[in-house]
């Protein structure tokens, strides 16, 4: 499985996380030309090769208007000028996209430790162009190397404290602090900010989990350099590679022979709706003859105890079981096709050095409806196209 791999022992911030990605492209030079051919209002962007202590990577510099970030020329913005100026980007839909879902973890955890409303929210030292930068080329690295799976280490914060708009805070600013809320975070010797809002919210974005280093054979590996030195390399390190290991998962189940199959299929359901990977029944012979039903829940390893209490608590059972395993998993997504007899959507499955597709059942039928036509003819015409 394609793996993007980030470690975080020096914390992240927008422009660390951007060289890191930058350095990882095979042309970083047809990324800064479309890059700043987004025509980002004002800004001046600009990759370097920089060394520290010795190790060679990238530093990522946006000047607006002829300022740099550190010269403190900050102006409030609030989400709707965010919203504003991101749609006049020159780019895709999909990457503004993921830059406005970026800026909206930063506004929300700002709205919850201010006590505003979201659009209320002014961005002070997180909402300057120059972050729309930093976000919007992370956003548009990580479409170029397209990860199947984003695996990050635990996030370093810093310690002390921080001076920013609001005065002086402790480290990891509350804003940062909510956003890394349900990630694993540590202090520790180093004194200052680490992590930022805006570092903090593209790894809550974009990373699916957080841990030790998965089992990886590494094919290219980038270094995104800090402003600051400090007497650790001061980067954050990202790998591209091939993930060995399938995803560690665990397979729950519960034997019923007292439940009838409305009553199972609704236990079925909940369990879906709640996040399960799979649900699915088995016919089983149980004891005193009674014919019975076994009902399977797979799920992710950290979630084993709270879907075994949903097993619980929507079936009859007394008991569930809990089995480890390793699944091998292509990754899967969605995409939406324009067609001569109308749209239809498609999903494309890929990893191992497989890629297959398949159209959606439900539009097939609607095509085969709207046209007249047998579904073979549907699906035969957009096959032979």
């Amino acid at each position: 499985m394609r793996t993007l791999y980030l470690e975080l022992n020096m914390g992240a911030a927008g422009d660390m996380l951007a060289a890191a990605l930058a350095d990882l492209l095979d042309d970083t030079e047809s990324f800064m030309k479309e890059l700043c051919g987004m025509n980002i209002h004002g800004a001046e962007i600009v990759i370097e090769d920089k060394k520290s202590l010795g190790i060679s990577g990238k530093a990522f510099y946006v000047k607006i208007n002829g300022h740099s970030e550190e010269d403190g020329h900050h102006h409030g913005h609030s989400m709707q000028d965010i919203r504003h100026i991101v749609e006049k980007l020159n780019t895709s839909e999909d990457i503004k996209r993921d830059i406005i879902a970026v800026y909206n973890i930063i506004a929300g955890a700002e709205s919850k430790v201010h006590g505003v409303k979201v659009h209320e929210v002014h961005f002070h030292e997180v909402g300057m162009l120059d972050a729309v930068a930093d976000i919007a080329a992370v956003c548009l690295a990580m479409k170029k190397l397209n990860p199947e799976r984003v695996v990050a280490t635990p996030v370093h914060v810093g310690s002390g404290t921080v001076k920013c708009a609001h005065g002086t805070l402790p480290v990891p600013a509350p804003a940062t602090a909510e956003i890394l809320r349900g990630i694993p975070i540590y202090g520790g010797k180093v004194r200052g900010e680490l992590c930022t809002p805006t570092g903090a919210a593209l790894l809550k974005y974009f990373v699916s989990s957080f841990g030790n280093m998965p089992v990886i054979t590494a094919e290219k590996i980038g270094y995104g350099m800090g402003k600051r030195e400090f007497e650790t390399v001061n980067c954050v390190r990202a790998m591209l590679c091939e993930e060995n290991s399938g995803d560690e998962v665990s397979e729950l189940s519960a034997n019923i022979d007292d439940m009838t199959g409305e009553d199972i299929a609704y236990a079925a359901e909940t369990l879906l709706s709640c996040g399960a990977l799979d649900v699915w029944t088995e016919s089983i012979g149980m004891k005193k003859s009674r014919p019975g039903t076994k009902l399977c829940v797979l799920c992710e390893t950290a979630r084993a105890e709270e879907f075994a209490k949903l097993l619980l608590m929507h079936t009859t059972t007394l008991g569930v079981r809990e089995n480890a395993c390793t699944r091998y998993v292509l990754s899967r997504k969605n995409v939406t096709e324009k067609t001569p007899i109308g749209t239809v959507r498609k999903k494309v499955s890929e990893g191992y050095g497989i890629k297959r597709e398949k159209y959606e059942h439900d539009d097939l039928v609607r095509l085969a409806r709207e046209t007249g036509k047998s579904l073979l003819e549907i699906k035969n015409f957009l096959s032979g196209r």
